[in-house]
């Protein structure tokens, strides 16, 4: 996943999906040479780890695109499943769910690549916080998912430079042959 990638996606949904890869490309820079070890490690008060974040953003993605593709009118957030996404199991390893992740972008980019009206009302399952159905247009929720991608992101940066002092700013500014 990079962002030089060509979507089949013209116009907006080109717009939504090239960021949406930008974002993703920030997120994976903080896994860059990492073990499986490094990935469970917490490295602040927080559960949240590098390989957690990794599956959490990787399943609400395909979540929310299940969403758009599949409406439920009677759909409900399943708390429990969606906690235990934030954990990487002893039996995950990360270029698992690395894997994963790039086969939850493909996914991604053919659906949008394939939605005919971005206009579209979708109904989002009621959760604790929303007991009443909401209805967002396809854009809001590909939006959500953009917003949900950048924040997790920022709280893998931290985590990053909690663990060994990685920084992902910096690595960018390496990528693009600065030096420091």
């Amino acid at each position: 996943m990079t962002t030089s990638q060509k979507s089949p996606a013209t116009g907006e949904r080109a717009d939504l999906l090239q960021i949406l890869q930008e974002q993703r490309a920030t997120l994976l820079i903080t896994v860059r040479d990492i073990d499986d070890a490094q990935a469970r490690q917490r490295s602040t008060v927080s559960d949240l780890t590098l390989g957690g974040l990794i599956k959490h953003v990787s399943h609400t993605e395909k979540h929310w695109v299940e969403t758009i593709l599949e409406p439920d009118e009677n759909a409900e957030f399943d708390m429990e499943w969606a906690m235990e996404k934030y954990y990487m199991r002893e039996d995950e390893t990360l270029e698992g769910l690395l894997a994963e992740y790039a086969e939850v972008a493909r996914a991604t980019e053919a659906a949008v690549a394939g939605l005919d009206d971005l206009d579209v009302l979708v109904p989002l399952p009621t959760a604790p916080w929303a007991p009443e159905r909401q209805w967002w247009t396809i854009r809001r929720t590909l939006l959500h998912i953009i917003r949900e991608t950048g924040h997790h992101s920022g709280h893998a940066d931290i985590i990053r430079e909690s663990l060994d002092g990685g920084n992902t700013t910096m690595q960018m500014g390496a990528d693009a042959g600065m030096e420091f």
